[in-house]
């Protein structure tokens, strides 16, 4: 077999696409001598970390497009990532003459391979199977090891190319807002700051670039994937809420605008991503020449985009094009112009509007237009988050309209998740990360409507996965499920990267359930995982951030907030507008779970911790006094 494995936003997956697999010659080697199987990354994330695994134990390195070469079992015995046409055909030719030649080497590899693929989480975990009883202090001294990858000059971490990385920023406000130690939040800000100024930051049509080429979030990877722009709305979201900034409201609403116009599908769910490649280039659809911008605005018009956009007569990039950023504060610009903010603010949207009506004149790049559960999930969690800062109906009108298409098309009767949706289709079984994710965001909208039946669904799929991907013995979650269909190796996923681990996902909806239904059993699972991951988590920084974040309920006292009463609807919006991470928010006129008992008659916010209730608050500013006094 001839496995590779790409993605429709991969830049180099189409280079290697149009060199090798559609060049005429090159297809006439891989036709003769393997049997050759294109596969989605995206769709098949389990087949795709079995051969990365390979990869990485036979070269060190990973990446894709990746290549791997294995027997009609899948067991890999070579595997390695992109190769130059004439690179390409050297190693078929020299592969399929080892395969006639030294086949028996060849399957001595392959099973040493596969062994060390089965292995390698496993030697990963602690033994210890005794739970963990985490301190503050514990908790307090996470942030330790995150302090060498901090880049405190351009935001993010160290180094480049450049990942946002939002679950990690979320575990750094959290630990503000639990210990008030200040450079958690400046070191969020920071990056915000610097992601919404960069090129990274799309400034004409909203939405964030999958990362940035250098270290000062300048030159984006052009694509756009669906999963960063989710975690990126719902970081700015509880951003806003702690700080009220202005450009973490333009930049939620651009972002969502851009969500809205680019990646929404008319049956409610959501699109994958949008290449980085148009009319043969990359980026060719967000750059500009100076003289294309010269004549599309007035001269006024230009000498504000000129400043403002920091537009270079030769190009601030390659081949004479301009990327858009800003670099100096509107105030300020205002000033040089003579301008009210306000004036200068509406200029700007004079200038915005005339460049995106010039982009659009242009060649669209390709929308990989597949639906996935997991990362539908994630946007439906952005758009109730976004709801919760700014209040706007529409969003969360619109995080509903995907709860239904998920149940509608990825959900059967059993309560079984499809991993995916395209062309009417929908026959992926589906993976933790979708389970994870969906009962995470289900629980977040029932925050927001308290409507029971979000709830409801959030526990069946969580039980659902305790049965088909738990591993009581090993105390954590496979990534596959026990009714998909079996591979050479079932692998379990932890650390937290660009997205967090389906792990650490399912964990914090494990611990929110066990909070809503005063469920023993989901916290005993919380506390087997943690236990099996304690060791790794003061050395491991940002990527078992999903994990700390879980430490921070159980080591800080963690609010049930209940609002009762004929009035309930506006206290509770009130109330979720506030960054509360350490909180769960039930309420209504029917008793739909026990914390609810003897309380639905009261006009009152009931803040309680592990079922035991504060005196009745009156009002929303009371019932916050009483929460942060919890701390």
């Amino acid at each position: 077999l001839l496995i590779s494995i790409g993605y429709a936003a991969c830049h180099w997956c189409h280079v290697m696409a149009h060199e090798s697999f559609e060049d005429q010659t090159v297809a006439e080697v891989m036709n003769a001598h393997f049997i050759c199987i294109k596969v989605d990354r995206e769709e098949r994330p389990d087949v795709d970390q079995i051969y990365m695994d390979a990869a990485q134990i036979l070269t060190g390195r990973g990446g894709w497009p990746l290549n791997a070469f294995a027997f009609p079992d899948g067991k890999p015995f070579y595997a390695a990532t992109y190769f130059p046409k004439e690179n390409w055909l050297k190693v078929l030719k020299n592969i399929a003459k080892a395969y006639d030649t030294q086949q028996e080497q060849l399957k001595d590899t392959a099973l040493k391979l596969t062994r060390g693929i089965q292995d390698i989480d496993r030697l990963d975990f602690t033994e210890n199977d005794q739970d963990i009883n985490f301190s503050k202090t514990d908790y307090q001294d996470l942030l330790g090891s995150w302090q060498r990858f901090f880049d405190s000059k351009y935001g993010g971490f160290k180094g480049a190319p450049k990942f946002a990385m939002p679950s990690s920023w979320q575990f750094l406000l959290q630990y503000h807002e639990l210990t008030q130690n200040k450079e958690a939040l400046e070191q969020c800000l920071n990056l915000l700051d610097h992601m919404i100024a960069g090129g990274i930051y799309d400034q004409i049509h909203g939405g964030f670039a999958r990362y940035s080429v250098d270290e000062r979030w300048f030159a984006p990877h052009f694509e756009k994937m669906l999963y960063d722009n989710a975690q990126m709305i719902s970081l700015l979201a509880n951003a806003y809420k702690i700080t009220q900034k202005p450009s973490y409201k333009i930049a939620i609403e651009q972002s969502l605008d851009f969500v809205d116009n680019w990646l929404s599908d008319k049956n409610g769910g959501f699109y994958s991503a949008v290449d980085a490649d148009s009319e043969g280039r990359e980026g060719a659809f967000y750059t500009y020449r100076y003289n294309e911008l010269e004549e599309a605005l007035t001269s006024d018009e230009f000498e504000v985009a000129k400043v403002y956009f920091n537009l270079k007569k030769q190009g601030n990039w390659e081949e004479g094009q301009n990327i858009l950023y800003t670099a100096q504060s509107i105030s300020k610009l205002a000033e040089e112009f003579d301008l009210t903010e306000d004036e200068f603010s509406e200029k700007l949207n004079l200038v915005r509007s005339k460049i995106k009506t010039l982009s659009l004149s242009k060649p669209r790049p390709e929308i990989d237009t597949k639906i996935l559960c997991s990362w539908n999930a994630m946007m439906l969690k952005a758009y109730v988050d976004a709801y919760q800062a700014l209040g706007h109906q529409a969003y969360l009108d619109q995080a509903e309209a995907n709860a239904a298409f998920i149940q509608q098309e990825l959900l059967n009767e059993n309560q079984q998740l499809f991993r995916n949706f395209k062309d009417g289709q929908s026959n992926i079984t589906g993976f933790l990360e979708d389970y994870a994710w969906l009962s995470l965001a289900l629980i977040s909208l029932y925050e927001a409507t308290l409507n029971i039946s979000y709830l409801e669904l959030s526990k069946q799929l969580v039980d659902k996965s305790i049965t088909d991907f738990y591993d009581a013995d090993l105390g954590l979650f496979y990534y596959t499920s026990t009714e998909a269909e079996a591979l050479i190796a079932r692998k379990i996923e932890v650390n937290d990267n660009v997205i967090p681990s389906s792990n650490s996902v399912m964990l914090q909806a494990l611990f929110k359930l066990h909070k809503f239904y005063n469920a023993n059993s989901y916290k005993r699972i919380v506390q087997k995982m943690l236990a099996k991951v304690s060791p790794k988590l003061h050395k491991s920084g940002p990527y078992l951030a999903h994990w700390a974040i879980v430490v921070g309920y159980l080591t800080h006292p963690f609010a049930e907030v209940v609002t009762c009463g004929s009035d309930y609807a506006q206290k509770h919006k009130l109330l979720l507008q506030h960054y509360n991470p350490n909180a769960i928010f039930l309420g209504g006129t029917t008793e739909d779970l026990a914390l609810m008992k003897g309380k639905t008659d009261y006009n009152q916010i009931f803040v309680c911790v592990d079922q035991s209730c504060q005196q009745p608050a009156n009002t929303v500013e009371e019932a916050l006094k009483q929460l942060k006094a919890l701390y």
